[in-house]
């Protein structure tokens, strides 16, 4: 007989350290620079990287020192996924928060870390520039995207 999974019996809360962290499907979109509204709070997404992001892998080049190297670098919690509004439509960590199964190509899904990004859900090849290639606050106007990648 088969286990039910973790994220399909356990809270956010509940998760263990590493379970939390399995969670992440390395899309890498949480390491987009996005652009907000401050009349309307609506949110622009861009395809600059933070400075750690590492767009072959898509994932963090100093994840434990994220928070400390990168001052607005939003650590995830099983309290603030409920709250960001920035959160991908396809974030595990949203999914599971909102009472959703995982997608087929989430790794935790398919034992492969590679079908996020063979389903074109992953920014791996997408992202255009990182935030230390912009002088100004207006050059990410030139990067903004159509619609949430």
């Amino acid at each position: 007989m088969m286990e039910t999974p973790f994220w399909k019996t356990k809270t956010l809360e509940a998760m263990t350290p590493a379970e939390w962290e399995s969670l992440c499907d390395g899309c890498g979109k949480c390491c987009l620079s996005k652009l907000e509204d401050e009349d309307t709070g609506e949110i622009y997404w861009t395809s600059v990287g933070c400075r750690l992001f590492d767009g072959q892998t898509c994932r963090c080049s100093d994840y434990a020192n994220r928070l400390a190297r990168v001052p607005d670098c939003v650590g995830l919690t099983p309290q603030n996924v409920r709250t960001i509004s920035w959160l991908p439509k396809t974030c595990a960590y949203r999914l599971v928060a909102e009472g959703h199964d995982l997608y087929w190509w989430h790794r935790l899904v398919s034992g492969s870390a590679e079908t996020v990004h063979e389903a074109g859900i992953s920014m791996r090849g997408r992202v255009r520039a990182s935030e230390t290639d912009l002088a100004e606050p207006d050059d990410y106007f030139d990067y903004m995207l159509d619609d949430e990648p």
